[in-house]
């Protein structure tokens, strides 16, 4: 039993330590008042959005930066993507809106969407943004500042998530969770290794030269993790990488409720794990186990320091993430149930091989 909790806690205590790296560091983007004159791309992807993309499209056209274009490609959506984003850039002079290509063999849909993107491009840079988000004023100019200062080839932000639900609250909060007492995010940029090559789709930040020498999208063409996989492609090309906290300046909602949020962290969720399912197993039970083991012991010395542990783990992250620290303390259970869900249901699509998204088998 002494040797069951010895590894409990050193479990325990290594993600702290990870976490307390990462609250030292403070990975954020520095929002910097420095003005930037490069031609930005912002390319858009978009498949049935019509509840989102237009806070999004306005929320470009608020932008204190002017040298940008913006271009959102229509992904065969049977909604009123289409119109709602023609009649924007008819008001909007440098927005416009294409039309996507058929879906070829061997290609998933968001990575040819966002390979077609980058042809229509002229920008110095390419900005790729989902279409459910907003930007704030200085995210251009500081992102921009942030490439030219560290030389780098790909910038990624860690957009912050806003949460309507308590359904989305009791899921969506793991991903930072899960992020940040796993990987010190400095490793990012700083480690060559390919294995801290971790990034966020929702907002990639490249230089045009480099992207279309290595051509990123085509080359991750099936897969379904396709920033962690470009993050990993831009180390192994021996590129410069960094992924950042987006510090308010990108903001999200990613689902609109709890099954939704289920199924849509179960997409990708593996992957964090590369595919290892044993692994993943292993680091569910000691996550869930662990503390009720601990509990069950009944001596309150240990389960003290268990839950500061915890406590302080959930202080930090709720304030790198800008997340509500009351709400994440109040849901942690909720939360670790909700994790044990989709990780039941992301081993069962694994191994069906089902896994699907917006209507498409990926």
């Amino acid at each position: 039993m002494i040797i069951i909790l010895s590894f409990i806690f050193l479990f325990i205590t290594l993600r702290f330590a990870v976490t307390l790296l990462n609250f030292i560091s403070n990975p954020k983007l520095t929002l910097v008042s420095m003005q930037c004159h490069d031609k930005v791309s912002i390319l858009i992807p978009a498949r049935n959005e019509e509840n989102n993309i237009l806070f999004l499209l306005e929320s470009i056209a608020r932008q204190d930066y002017t040298d940008y274009e913006v271009i959102i490609l229509d992904d065969f959506s049977t909604d009123s993507t289409f119109k709602i984003c023609t009649e924007f850039a008819n008001r909007n002079n440098k927005f416009r809106i294409v039309s996507g290509k058929p879906l070829p063999e061997n290609w998933l849909g968001k990575n040819y969407a966002c390979f077609q993107l980058a042809a229509e491009a002229k920008g110095k840079y390419l900005l790729f943004l989902d279409a459910d988000e907003q930007i704030a004023c200085g995210l251009i100019n500081s992102t921009l500042h942030r490439m030219e200062a560290r030389k780098l080839n790909l910038l990624s932000l860690f957009t912050n998530q806003e949460m309507i639900t308590t359904g989305e609250k009791t899921v969506v909060p793991l991903m930072y969770y899960l992020l940040l007492n796993l990987l010190p995010i400095r490793l990012i940029y700083r480690a060559k290794n390919p294995a801290f090559g971790v990034a966020s789709g929702q907002c990639m930040l490249f230089d045009a030269v480099t992207y279309r020498h290595y051509e990123w999208h085509k080359a991750v063409r099936d897969k379904v993790v396709e920033d962690l996989e470009i993050m990993k492609l831009v180390k192994t090309e021996g590129c410069k990488g960094e992924s950042l906290m987006a510090n308010g300046l990108i903001s999200c909602r990613m689902y609109g409720g709890y099954s939704e949020a289920i199924h849509g962290f179960s997409k990708n969720f593996l992957a964090v794990f590369n595919y290892r399912i044993p692994v993943f197993i292993i680091y569910l039970l000691s996550l869930i186990c662990g503390p009720l083991i601990i509990i069950a012991t009944l001596n309150l010395p240990l389960i003290f320091v268990m839950c500061s542990l915890i406590i302080f783990s959930r202080i930090m992250i709720s304030d790198l993430s800008g997340q509500s620290l009351t709400q994440n303390t109040l849901l942690h259970p909720f939360q670790m149930i909700s994790l044990v869900i989709i990780g039941i249901v992301a081993i069962q699509k694994q191994l069906s091989n089902s896994l699907q998204w917006k209507g498409r088998p990926v």
